[in-house]
């Protein structure tokens, strides 16, 4: 007879995703999505479930300015961000980067 191992409870798989800006690999629920929507616009994707393409950053300030002024995350999200898109999303970079003061 074959000896039976104890079966171990599985590890929980992580869904892993890359920061545009800083290219670090991390769970996708410590990233913050930007999804370009069906209709041209670009916004932040605080679910993680809106349909279109989308792209994760850090929730750093510092890779959310890397991603605009150097194009990143028009590279990731296949578009041309105007200059309205790209002020609303540094509008929320200094949110996060408020949240982090104590």
């Amino acid at each position: 007879m074959a000896a039976k191992t104890a079966a171990r409870p599985r590890a929980k798989h992580v869904p892993l995703r890359t920061c545009v800006a800083c290219r670090r690999n991390t769970a996708k629920r410590e990233l913050v999505r930007v999804v370009r929507t069906v209709e041209g616009g670009v916004e932040v994707d605080a679910t993680g479930k809106k349909a279109g393409r989308g792209a994760y950053l850090c929730r750093d300030y510092a890779c959310w300015e890397a991603a605009l002024k150097k194009d990143r995350l028009d590279f990731g999200l296949r578009a041309t961000l105007t200059a309205e898109h790209k002020q609303n999303l540094m509008e929320y970079a200094k949110s996060l980067r408020d949240e982090e003061k104590p």
